[in-house]
């Protein structure tokens, strides 16, 4: 019973110890005698009067094909438990009202993405935002949280196994691992990606061991960062295959999707190609958020409404309803809101199937990629076919063995997307997302190794920026500090200044303060730009300008940040509005540029403050 968690807990004992010593969350022990204390049986299992299991989350699931109305899975978590509780209720009450039972998603706190052993102080400088805390998880579920409303928490991240083994302390009936194979966390700034996938093999051990849901892998995660659909499907699909080597029930596994409702024939094409190859028994359809939506909120919850019509006309078993808040966690108020109005969608948009050649023609398109992304990684000379793919495909593989060719095939770019995050993958292809709605690939930039025509490429004329030459003689320094990886918006301002013509240091994701100041000086940059999209900036960004000053630079840089200034919806406003009467100096940087900001835009401010000399 439990064995493959116990021998987890003996293989990762001095992280298991770091993860308590840094988070203050009692974890289990290993006795002189190599025997485990302290881990708690598997589900199910009575916590705090309720039978708490992942199969708990599959029956709402099944409820939902049967219904053909997706179940809702509303994200909220705070930093502690009694306040993410007094805002659950908040939904739980309009829940209520509509008699319906929420799969509540509750978001943890952030620097739990980071390994507690190697990135100690990283954690310690950015505690408390972001989501729960490891014992605010407990606490919340002491306190009611999950009692007749179903909890997963997010254990994304270089260490998801110690989150996963803390929740099933607490008592969560299930758990987002997140991208299992995708290169958009492969390193997170402290791991490498092949440390990143055995460590979301073992989460998924750790599950199959004690009866948790787990959202297996995302589909959105590729998407957020410029992936394919086709790409997307065939690192699922190889997750999944590490789900069944783990052991994971099907009725404990479900796959997340993003739609867009900018083409609905083009959402259903590929939860149809999802649901045509998938082994989990379930999916999950997320809203998805990197469009641009309208600054009214009123228009942007429309913009989310019509996501909500694909979710359902797509038969997803679970949807993520999307607060229209622009920035910051969302209150309890406004995710009730967003709850009412995709019910409302639900129960008033017909259950029918849509008949198109477009759809066909494009869940086609989809399949053959992902069928021959799959061949590749695994190096098999004949044509993959769509019918093959299942427990027995996956098994012909030892687990090692298949752990080794997608981390091979990562680093070699045969997975890859534009903005793939890992410190230590080869980044290549190029995509262009269409006037249909359709990313697809730029002619001559597809993923390494796969034939041209298993591809879709875009017909569209796509400008593709070649290198330019370094013409400016100031030198940029950019960097996320903080537990935080959100690198895509950093990334587009990278690539303005390149454009532009800087030289540009790059440092990614998740670091000290400290050290982007020290790099800063060793490299004799001239402009620093930071960001943080987790609220922590107030914090944070003086730190580098403090370390600036005791170096004695400060006066010869141009320091500018970005991201999201407040955490929560209620004081984003707050900060905006001190800024507008106080300026920048409370942040200790020069400028800010927040969410929505044009990259050309910064660069011009900073290329006006340089020939002004300064700040």
């Amino acid at each position: 019973m439990q064995e493959k968690t116990k021998k987890i807990i003996l293989e990762d004992y001095e992280r298991v110890q770091a993860y308590e010593k840094v988070f203050s969350a009692e974890m289990p022990k290993v006795g002189p005698d190599g025997s485990i204390s302290g881990l708690p049986a598997p589900f199910p299992r009575m916590v705090h009067g309720v039978e708490r299991s992942g199969y708990r989350i599959a029956e709402l699931g099944r409820q939902a094909a049967k219904s053909g109305i997706p179940v809702q899975n509303p994200i909220l978590g705070r930093n502690s438990a009694e306040e993410t509780y007094k805002e659950s209720c908040e939904m739980y009450k309009v829940a209520e009202e509509l008699g319906i039972t929420l799969f509540h998603f509750v978001h943890s706190e952030a620097t739990r993405h980071i390994d507690p052993l190697d990135g100690e102080e990283l954690i310690e400088q950015s505690r408390g935002k972001g989501g729960i805390t490891p014992m605010g998880e407990r606490k919340f579920i002491e306190i009611g949280g999950g009692a007749k409303h179903p909890v997963r928490i997010n254990a994304t991240g270089d260490t998801p196994h110690l989150s996963i083994i803390n929740s099933l302390i607490a008592g969560f009936d299930g758990t987002d691992i997140g991208p299992v194979i995708h290169v958009h966390f492969g390193g997170r700034g402290i791991h490498d990606y092949k440390t990143k996938v055995l460590n979301g093999y073992k989460a998924l051990q750790v599950c199959a061991d004690n009866n948790i849901f787990v959202q297996t892998d995302s589909h959105k995660h590729l998407n957020n960062i410029g992936g394919t659909d086709g790409m997307a499907l065939a690192m699922c699909l190889m997750a999944e295959g590490l789900a069944i080597h783990a052991g994971l029930p099907k009725a404990l596994s479900g796959l997340q999707m993003n739609v867009a409702g900018i083409n609905l024939l083009a959402d259903l094409a590929v939860m149809r190609a999802f649901k045509q190859v998938m082994w989990s028994e379930f999916l999950i359809a997320v809203p998805e958020t990197f469009q641009n939506p309208p600054a009214d909120l009123i228009a942007e919850q429309a913009h989310f409404a019509r996501m909500a019509i694909s979710a359902k006309l797509g038969g997803a078993n679970f949807y993520r309803p999307k607060a229209a808040e622009n920035v910051g966690i969302p209150t309890g108020a406004s995710m009730a809101k967003a709850i009412w109005a995709s019910q409302n969608v639900f129960e008033n948009t017909a259950r029918y199937t849509i008949d198109d050649p477009a759809i066909d023609h494009r869940q086609e398109e989809i399949l053959r990629e992902a069928m021959a992304v799959i061949g590749r990684t695994l190096e098999i000379e004949r044509e993959v076919t769509p019918d093959e793919i299942g427990p027995d495909f996956w098994l012909k593989y030892g687990a090692e063995e298949l752990i080794d060719r997608i981390v091979t095939a990562g680093k070699s770019g045969i997975l890859d997307a534009p903005r793939a995050g890992g410190w230590d993958l080869k980044r290549g292809v190029k995509t262009h997302r269409d006037k249909d709605g359709i990313r697809r690939y730029v002619p001559g930039y597809g993923p390494v190794g796969i034939a041209p025509q298993k591809l879709a490429f875009t017909s569209e004329e796509v400008k593709v920026d070649q290198k330019v030459p370094v013409t400016q003689k100031e030198k940029v320094l950019l960097a996320t500090v903080g537990a935080d990886a959100h690198v895509v918006g950093i990334n587009m301002i990278r690539e303005a200044f390149e454009q532009a013509g800087y030289e540009v240091i790059f440092l990614r994701g998740m670091n000290l303060p400290e050290t982007v100041a020290e790099v800063a000086a060793e490299a004799k940059a001239d402009v620093i730009g930071v960001s943080n999209l987790l609220g922590l900036g107030i914090t944070l960004f003086p730190r580098v300008d403090q370390r600036l000053q005791e170096l004695g630079i400060r006066d010869k840089v141009l320091y500018i940040a970005g991201g999201r200034i407040a955490e929560k919806e209620e004081e984003h406003a707050q900060v905006e509005a001190k800024i507008k009467k106080e300026g920048t100096g409370f942040l200790g940087v020069d400028g800010f540029f927040g969410p929505g900001t044009d990259p050309a835009g910064a660069i011009q401010w900073v290329k006006d403050h340089i020939k002004k000399g300064g700040k």
